[in-house]
């Protein structure tokens, strides 16, 4: 891929950690950064700042469908996860969310539950990283339920969640429901309008667009009290004090407004690309396995477990591929992924897993090269691993 990679040579295969900006937001970007004016301010320089911001507002709003007055601007899905938390569990008592959300979620929530431990439940999942709904309505059937806080797409598998049942149980005894959508938003269409869930956190560099920038969701109603993690203005309507990041919000517009334009033929494209990536590995390397394959998943994401073969040394044996080993938010962390141990892998094979991410800009050609390059490498480490089967 070229766009926007650093090594035109490389196949770029983590999406899930960031995806390369899509031209068009790249321009947007680089236009809003030669304006001049502060979005606060009531001069014309100010103006056209403000009307920057609208019109990007009203991008995201349109992917989402939902009004922009429901959206709150944050540096991005951290933000927006501490943002929603925080303020649900100020006045709403006892939280539940699951064993594989990532650490934006469940690190806010075990601060917040940190000198009330019952008051947060923790829900397991099963080997295909899916959530008992018997386990999730006995537990919000306990007294003073207020928030239910489950990823729509899990980032390390690309397990998709069924929110029906969840915002029906939770809805049923008055509690709210958010989302963690930032791998899910652009990578496949999303309503929420059917969704009905109350909060949802995104951000704009998962599908093309810049860094550092992101949303929150709160559905217009929703019983909820300010409780800003910044003071010092009434910006984002008092949710988010500081000077509106401009450029960001105009290339999270563009991104939304370019993802909102392709997603029902990319996901489609995609998805059929993911299946090569697996199917070709499986067939090559026998042993391995793709975490939660039995499950609906994101198109392009495939986390593939290569046993007896250390993640580190195999993305170190294929430099020309640009993969993952886990969550990228937690690179360096010398425990194994919570997720895959949360599915049940043994230490040893979560530390034998690879994520693959695709995206918009992946083809065939990438595919078909990072396949050779994988094969490559696991049969070089598995050898000097002494790995049975294998020479």
């Amino acid at each position: 891929m070229n766009s926007g990679s650093c090594d035109a040579q490389a196949v770029y295969l983590d999406y899930n950690a960031t995806a390369p900006m899509r031209p068009e937001v790249l321009q947007a970007t680089y236009e809003a950064l030669q304006a001049v004016g502060n979005a606060s301010s009531i001069h014309n320089h100010g103006r056209d700042a403000a009307s920057r911001v609208d019109r990007a507002r009203q991008q995201v709003a349109d992917l989402l469908n939902c009004s922009r007055g429901e959206l709150i601007f944050t540096s991005g899905a951290t933000e927006a996860n501490n943002l929603a938390l925080q303020a649900a569990y100020a006045t709403r008592g006892l939280m539940i969310t699951s064993a594989v959300e990532h650490p934006a979620v469940l690190e806010t929530a075990r601060a917040l539950a940190a000198d009330t431990p019952d008051s947060l439940v923790i829900l397991p999942v099963d080997g295909e990283g899916q959530i008992h709904h018997d386990a999730l309505r006995a537990a919000i059937e306990r007294r003073g339920v207020g928030l239910v806080s489950i990823m729509l797409a899990n980032n390390e598998t690309g397990v998709i969640t069924n929110l029906d049942p969840i915002v029906e149980a939770a809805h049923a005894a008055g509690a709210l429901v958010h989302t963690d959508a930032t791998q899910y938003v652009g990578r496949l269409p999303l309503d929420l309008g059917d969704l009905g869930v109350d909060l949802l956190s995104l951000s704009a560099h998962k599908f093309g667009g810049p860094q550092g920038v992101g949303a929150l969701y709160i559905r217009r109603g929703t019983p909820l009290p300010q409780r800003p993690l910044v003071f010092g203005g009434g910006h984002e309507r008092g949710w988010r004090a500081g000077t509106l990041n401009v450029p960001g919000i105009v290339g999270l517009g563009a991104a939304a407004d370019a993802a909102r334009r392709e997603v029902d033929a990319d996901a489609p494209r995609i998805t059929k690309l993911r299946d090569l990536l697996e199917g070709e590995i499986l067939a090559r390397l026998p042993g391995s396995y793709v975490n939660g394959a039995r499950s609906t998943r994101l198109p392009g994401v495939a986390s593939v477990t290569f046993p007896g073969s250390p993640a580190d040394a195999l993305l170190a044996s294929m430099p020309d591929v640009a993969a993952s080993d886990g969550s990228a938010c937690s690179a360096g962390a010398p425990t194994p992924s919570h997720v895959l141990l949360a599915l049940g892998l043994s230490r040893q094979d979560a530390d034998s897993t690879i994520r693959f991410s695709l995206g918009y800009a992946t083809t065939e050609q990438e595919i078909r090269r990072a396949v050779d390059a994988t094969v490559r490498a696991v049969t070089h480490v598995q050898a000097v691993m002494g790995v049975p089967g294998r020479p």
